[in-house]
């Protein structure tokens, strides 16, 4: 078997012609088209790189709205509930202070009106103790009495100093002598004894007063001597009243 050179040699040619027409007809198309498919893909992975990163930040973004959401949701809340907690222990302790203020006053008006019901018990009291002791009073009143009365003013005015003694004596409108009922027989006896204690010879007249029940009394324009029962039940009345 012999080789034909010349048929390989023009079969080699015929291969690198067409080797070369497909690399220059064929293969540069088909690999720009290739290289343009990768570019394009490429584009279009980086603009769904580039969406994906920005969904990734929105995301993020509301994540961290959502988180900061909540949380000022959680910090009004809380202060809601403090405002709440501090409104309601205000109210509570208001209310308590108004119950206190009411039960103070309460007790206060409680033991004001027991005071005065006291002090208006004693004065009943005192008054009925002193309409008795008059109704006795008016019962001993006689001779006797009146001597022990008389006995009494006059030394009562014996006390007065010298000078108030001249100057009731001297009295221009007289000295009054008050006895609970009109002068009797003594009435001689009560004017000497008068006269003789104040000096002089002043004016007497006598004046009745029923309201004495019992003494004598010596008064004038500005001057005046108790002594009765009368004088004597209004300053035991007026110690009860203070003592009250």
């Amino acid at each position: 078997m012999t080789l034909d050179f010349w048929g390989l040699g023009l079969q080699a040619v015929n291969v690198l012609i067409l080797i070369w027409l497909m690399s220059r007809v064929f293969w540069r198309p088909v690999a720009a088209a290739i290289v343009a498919r990768q570019e394009a893909s490429r584009a279009l992975l980086d603009k769904a790189a580039a969406a994906q990163a920005a969904v990734d930040a929105a995301l993020a973004e509301a994540t961290v709205g959502r988180k900061n959401t909540d949380a000022a949701r959680k910090d009004v809340l809380d202060a809601a509930h403090l405002e709440a907690e501090a409104a309601t222990k205000a109210t509570l302790a208001d209310a308590e202070a108004r119950a206190d203020d009411l039960h103070a006053n309460a007790l206060a008006a409680i033991e004001k009106e027991r005071i005065a019901a006291e002090k208006d018990n004693a004065a009943h009291a005192s008054a009925l103790a002193l309409q008795i002791a008059t109704k006795l009073l008016e019962r001993l009143d006689g001779p006797a009495v009146q001597s022990a009365f008389l006995a009494l003013l006059v030394e009562a005015i014996a006390k007065l100093p010298q000078a108030e003694r001249s100057a009731i004596a001297a009295t221009p409108e007289g000295v009054e002598i008050v006895l609970p009922t009109a002068v009797g027989p003594d009435g001689t006896a009560i004017k000497t004894a008068v006269q003789k204690v104040l000096g002089g010879a002043p004016e007497l007249r006598f004046v009745t007063d029923g309201a004495l029940i019992a003494g004598i009394e010596l008064r004038t324009a500005h001057f005046a001597l108790h002594n009765s029962w009368q004088a004597d039940l209004a300053q035991i009345a007026k110690a009860v009243h203070d003592a009250g």
